[in-house]
């Protein structure tokens, strides 16, 4: 569905200086920066597939978004989506696409949503009888039939967000990007989006999702791209990202005695609670889980303990450094 091949994008900036006279030769020479977003991207996406494209700020996933969406024109390199060149045939590509912005609203604030789905039926010439069936079930799915005929800006976020990925899918696209869709909202609110996404995910529309929240990677990505500097640094399973660093398990230990020292090879303290409580992490290829949990049974009697995977977050963390 979508083939990016050797994609590089260049800015040229303009350093300026901050001294009285480096602004002053700035306005006769200027010295010319250049840099790279992107330093030779490779990525194919099947259809069908849910990937989590995932990087710092200033990585470079909103150049990649931007190409592939054809706001932007490439440096250098190949992309194709659905068959199209994004930035040579937007008017025809952009009408198989959708996009989902939870900063940026595609509803008129101060009429109905409905009106607004209006309006894109006529923008994307939308058959009526499509028309009615798709926002019959968007409405059904997200259970916003008594929101669309309010006004946009008496609506809570939850509510309109609800209306923008209705608006994104009233013209079926095939591929559909988000960027940041949950940002601000409550816990309801994101289950209601992430159940949408998923059972969209599972009729065939493939979905790329940009975002710093990683709940909502975790509960929807099936495959992870990191970028960093302009890279691609990992590509994979989610269950592979978080083995990417090393076998590790974070242990909650909790004794009756006074916690001995726990410096050792494999053994790293995250949090102290207190003198008979502490969070470790344990990298299982330098210490058995058994080992540990023997050598402290020794001294101690262990009163609990909890043995979980490593936060995303600490791996996602580790990843960008």
């Amino acid at each position: 569905m979508i083939k990016i091949d050797n994609l590089k994008k260049t800015y040229v900036t303009y350093r300026r200086g901050e001294r009285f006279l480096d602004v002053l030769k700035s306005m006769f020479v200027r010295k010319k920066v250049l840099v790279e977003a992107l330093k030779g991207i490779n990525l194919i996406i099947e259809k069908g597939e849910l990937i989590g494209l995932l990087g710092p700020n200033g990585a470079g996933k909103s150049t990649l978004i931007k190409i592939l969406t054809g706001i932007l024109y490439p440096s250098s390199g190949k992309v194709e989506c659905l068959g199209f060149v994004p930035w040579r045939q937007r008017r025809a590509y952009v009408a198989r696409i959708g996009a989902v912005f939870g900063q940026k609203s595609q509803l008129v604030f101060d009429i109905p949503p409905i009106d607004s789905f209006h309006m894109n039926r006529a923008i994307y010439g939308i058959p009526k009888a499509d028309y009615d069936r798709t926002l019959k079930r968007m409405v059904e799915m997200l259970d916003a039939g008594d929101i669309i005929g309010k006004p946009t800006r008496g609506l809570s976020l939850g509510e309109r967000m609800r209306c923008e990925f209705i608006m994104a899918m009233l013209h079926s696209p095939e591929v559909v990007f988000l960027d940041e869709p949950t940002i601000g909202l409550d816990v309801i609110a994101k289950e209601s989006i992430r159940a949408f996404v998923k059972e969209m995910n599972a009729a065939g529309v493939t979905f790329i999702l940009t975002t710093h929240d990683l709940d909502d990677v975790e509960h929807l990505a099936k495959r992870v791209v990191v970028i960093n500097h302009g890279e691609i640094v990992f590509d994979g399973a989610m269950d592979t990202l978080k083995t990417h660093l090393g076998t590790k398990k974070i242990v909650r230990l909790s004794t009756h005695e006074p916690l001995p020292l726990l410096d050792r090879p494999g053994v790293e303290m995250v949090t102290r609670v207190s003198d008979y409580e502490a969070d470790l992490e344990l990298d299982l290829a330098k210490i058995e889980l058994n080992q540990f949990i023997k050598k402290i049974g020794e001294k101690n009697t262990i009163r609990d303990l909890a043995i979980n995977d490593p936060p995303i977050e600490t791996v996602i963390k580790k990843l960008y450094s």
